[in-house]
């Protein structure tokens, strides 16, 4: 289906999220990341390399990566049968712009050994400096390119990027040295599992866009997932923050027509995909590491309700499974 989605052009990623950017440099020492400065003044914010990072830092730079167009919070659940003790909560009144435009990671950086000088680099940036570069298709879809003089991306790796990778992303933003924020989030990080498991809500756009909706149709977005610990394995912590969306995440959506919202409550929830069942970190690795091999239809919300602004009614599909998730997180 062609997209009839027409972005507002006067909505600014990068000047939505620039005073959460100016926050998480001036906390630095509250919520325990670093923040450094390469010789041509791009700022490097360091939530969980060699720095402790912490959840509030990996809430902020969540709220970074939607462009500033998003509320992220923690909550605590502790009735009778919680599902988990700690919530990510999510939601965005601007779901294609927030979630699509800036908060997926669809942006591949990488460098041989030889650029870096040592060791290859690879890394997915997401936040609102993607819609700067503009160099994925995606963009083309929605019809929209962000034009401001400052920037910020994330990248969810476990080093520092190199100088090589930095001059990558200044050059396709259009952005002087100085003028670009760059936040490294660990997976296996407290911060990197915040700001992974809020991207409930983008999964679920993103799974809309995959199934071929219209994404006109989305006029709000929310979510909630469990937060786990981060696991000090990469691959496990990798499967937690997914596990917590696949397993554990639940999004309410508003859409304008009664059709679309009956087929995305039936077609959105993870259960749909044939690797469905299995932790996430089990299922990567009997596909040899290898993410292309793995179902798309599993990269989805467990549950989901949506709402229809056309008839006034809510569908639900899809449901949490505790056991999973208990046998992965609990200890025994």
């Amino acid at each position: 289906m062609t997209s009839t989605f027409q972005a507002d052009s006067a909505v600014s990623v990068n000047a939505s999220s620039e005073r959460l950017v100016a926050r998480l440099i001036d906390d630095a020492a509250r919520l325990h990341v670093d923040v450094t400065r390469t010789d041509g003044g791009t700022v490097i914010v360091d939530a969980g390399v060699d720095a402790k990072g912490s959840a509030d830092a990996g809430i902020l730079i969540a709220r970074i990566c939607m462009g500033g167009l998003g509320r992220v919070a923690r909550r605590s659940a502790f009735d009778d049968a919680p599902l988990w003790p700690s919530f990510i909560e999510v939601h965005t009144s601007n779901p294609v712009l927030a979630c699509l435009a800036s908060q997926y990671a669809g942006w591949s950086l990488s460098a041989t050994k030889e650029q870096t000088g040592g060791k290859k680099f690879f890394s997915l940036g997401s936040g609102p400096a993607r819609a700067l570069a503009c160099k994925e298709p995606l963009f083309d879809e929605l019809g929209y390119r962000d034009r401001h003089d400052r920037g910020a991306l994330v990248m969810e790796v476990d080093r520092l990027p190199p100088q090589v990778v930095i001059d990558k992303v200044l050059n396709d933003c259009g952005l002087a040295p100085d003028k670009l924020v760059i936040a490294v989030t660990p997976t296996q990080s407290v911060a990197g599992t915040v700001q992974v498991v809020a991207r409930v809500v983008e999964v679920a756009l993103h799974k809309t866009h995959v199934l071929g909706v219209d994404l006109a149709e989305i006029v709000e977005g929310s979510g909630s997932a469990p937060l786990p610990p981060p696991a000090p394995d990469g691959i496990q912590a990798m499967g937690r923050t997914n596990d917590a969306i696949l397993y554990g995440g639940r999004v309410h959506l508003t859409v304008k027509s009664d059709a679309v919202a009956k087929r995305l409550a039936a077609e959105l929830p993870s259960s749909n995909a044939r690797d469905y069942g299995r932790p996430f970190a089990e299922i990567f690795t009997s596909f040899n590491y290898d993410f292309y091999q793995i179902d798309p239809a599993l990269f989805a919300p467990a549950e989901a309700w949506v709402s229809s602004l056309e008839s006034g009614a809510t569908y639900h599909g899809g449901k949490v499974d505790k056991p999973l998730l208990d046998a992965q997180w609990s200890a025994s």
